[in-house]
Parts: C-alpha cells; structure tokens; sequence
C-alpha cells in the first residue's frame, strides 16, 4: 500500500473524501493511489495534517526521507508548534 492509500484509510472517507478536503476531482485522487501522477506537493501538508501521514512518506523526492530519530509527523508537528 502507498503512503497516499494509507492516507485516505486513516481519514476513513475514502478517495471522495480526500478530494472534497483538497478541493480536486475524485479521478485526480484515484490517479496518485495508482502512481500514475504523484500527489501535488501543494497538498502534502494538507493530508499529513488531516492524517499524520508524513510528508516524507507521501513525497520523498520533494521533502526528503524521514528524519532518523523521531516520527516524521512528530517532526512535522514540532515544527509548526515552534513556527507558531
């Protein structure tokens, strides 16, 4: 399973649902849980919010593999809350 199909179980409203939460088609959805196109990396940070889905793990080639050491959504949340 891909980083974006876990995704979309753990918000537990399917494909539909994550496309209602980006503002995209269901098809564009359905298009990056088969790899036919990657998941925009303007709604990465969308779906690991609304998941704990790392960026990491839904787009390596833009934000590099997880940190060693920690949870990479723990990184992520660290972040925000020292941005904040």
């Amino acid at each position: 399973m891909n980083a974006i199909a876990t995704a979309i179980e753990k918000l537990g409203s399917g494909q539909a649902g994550v496309a209602r939460l980006l503002g995209v088609t269901p098809q564009a959805v359905n298009q990056w849980v088969s790899n036919n196109r990657p998941v925009p990396a303007r709604h990465v940070l969308t779906i690991e919010r609304a998941t704990g889905v790392s960026r990491h793990a839904l787009r390596p080639d833009v934000f590099g593999p997880a940190p060693k050491g920690q949870g990479a959504a723990n990184d992520s949340s660290q972040a925000i809350e020292r941005a904040a």
